[in-house]
C-alpha cells in the first residue's frame, strides 16, 4: 500500500480493495488507496470529505460508506460519507445517532449495522442500523456486552460480533444478531482474546487475523489467525499472518483474503498480504 497506516477500514468494490482513512505515524489522514488484484497495483483516489481513524466501512449496491471514527484531536464521529467509484466522488449522509470510534460495521440483507464502539462515555454496546436506500438509522437491540475495538462480519443472515476491549480487559467474546428476530446469542469464544484484528468471510467461514492480545498497541502476540465456522460453533488455527499486526483492515475477492496495513512495534505499517484458505 502506498500510504503506511493503521486504524484504516477496508472495503471491496466490484473486485478492487479501497483502504480508507487511518493514521500514519505523523497524522489522522483522509487517505484512500484502491488495490486491483488483477493487476497487482495501488491507484489513489478522491480522499474522504474529512481525516479520521479507527472508522468502520460497509459496501452495498455498488457504493462504499465510511462511518464515524475519531478526528485528528481523538474525539469520536458520527459522520457518514459515501463513496462512488464510479464517479470518484464522495456525498455526505445522515449522521450516525452515536458518535464513536472503533465500533465494527457489518452488512447483511443491504442494512449497514454499526456495532459498539468508544466514546466520552466510555465502551458502547450500542447497534445501529443504516438504510442506505431511505438515508434513515433505527436504533436495534444493544449488543450483551460492551466492547470497542470488536470485528463483525456475516454468515447465512447472522452477524457474529468478536473479541474487543472493555475496561482495560481484552476479551474473547462471541456474540451473535438475528436482525429478523432483533435479538442477541452468546457463541463459543475466540480461543485467543484480542481486538483491533480484521474479521473476514469466505465460503462460509469467518477468519479472525492479527489484533492486540494486551491493551497497549506494541506489544502481543498479532499473528495468529484462527477460523470460526458457525454451523459447528466451533474455532481452528490457521496458518499465521507473515506480517504480526494490529488494527489492521481486510477484504475478501473472490476467494483470497487481503490484510492490509496495520500496526507493530516501531509504527504503522503498508503491508499488503493475501491469504487463500
Amino acid at each position: 500500500m502506498p500510504t503506511a497506516r493503521w486504524g484504516l477500514a477496508a472495503g471491496v468494490v466490484n473486485g478492487v480493495l479501497y483502504a480508507v482513512g487511518g493514521a500514519t505515524k505523523m497524522a489522522v489522514v483522509n487517505t484512500v488507496e484502491a488495490y486491483d488484484p488483477a493487476t497487482n497495483s495501488w491507484t489513489a483516489v478522491a480522499g474522504m470529505p474529512n481525516a479520521r481513524f479507527a472508522l468502520g466501512v460497509g459496501v452495498v449496491n455498488g457504493l462504499l460508506y465510511a462511518i464515524g471514527g475519531g478526528d485528528e484531536s481523538n474525539q469520536p464521529l458520527s459522520d457518514v460519507d459515501a463513496y462512488d467509484p464510479v464517479t470518484n466522488t464522495w456525498s455526505a449522509k445522515t449522521a450516525m445517532p452515536t458518535a464513536r470510534k472503533y465500533p465494527a460495521v457489518c452488512v447483511v440483507n443491504d442494512i449497514i449495522y454499526v456495532v459498539g464502539g468508544y466514546n466520552n462515555s466510555g465502551a458502547l454496546n450500542t447497534v445501529e442500523a443504516y438504510d442506505p436506500t431511505t438515508d434513515t438509522w433505527t436504533e436495534k437491540a444493544p449488543m450483551p456486552t460492551a466492547r470497542f475495538g470488536l470485528s463483525a462480519n456475516a454468515v447465512n443472515g447472522i452477524m457474529y460480533a468478536v473479541g474487543g476491549e472493555s475496561n482495560f480487559v481484552i476479551l474473547d467474546v462471541v456474540e451473535a444478531f438475528d436482525p429478523a428476530k432483533d435479538s442477541w446469542s452468546t457463541k463459543t469464544p475466540m480461543p485467543t482474546a484480542r481486538a483491533g484484528f480484521a474479521f473476514q468471510q469466505d465460503n462460509d467461514m469467518l477468519y479472525a487475523i492479527g489484533g492486540t492480545r494486551t491493551v497497549s498497541i506494541n506489544r502481543g502476540d498479532r499473528a495468529l489467525v484462527q477460523r470460526y465456522n458457525p454451523s459447528a460453533d466451533a474455532w481452528r488455527a490457521q496458518p499465521p499472518m507473515p506480517t504480526p499486526r494490529a488494527f489492521l483492515a481486510g477484504g475478501v475477492v473472490g476467494t483470497t483474503i487481503y490484510a492490509v496495513g496495520g500496526f507493530k512495534p516501531g509504527g504503522p505499517v503498508a503491508t499488503l498480504e493475501a491469504f487463500n484458505p
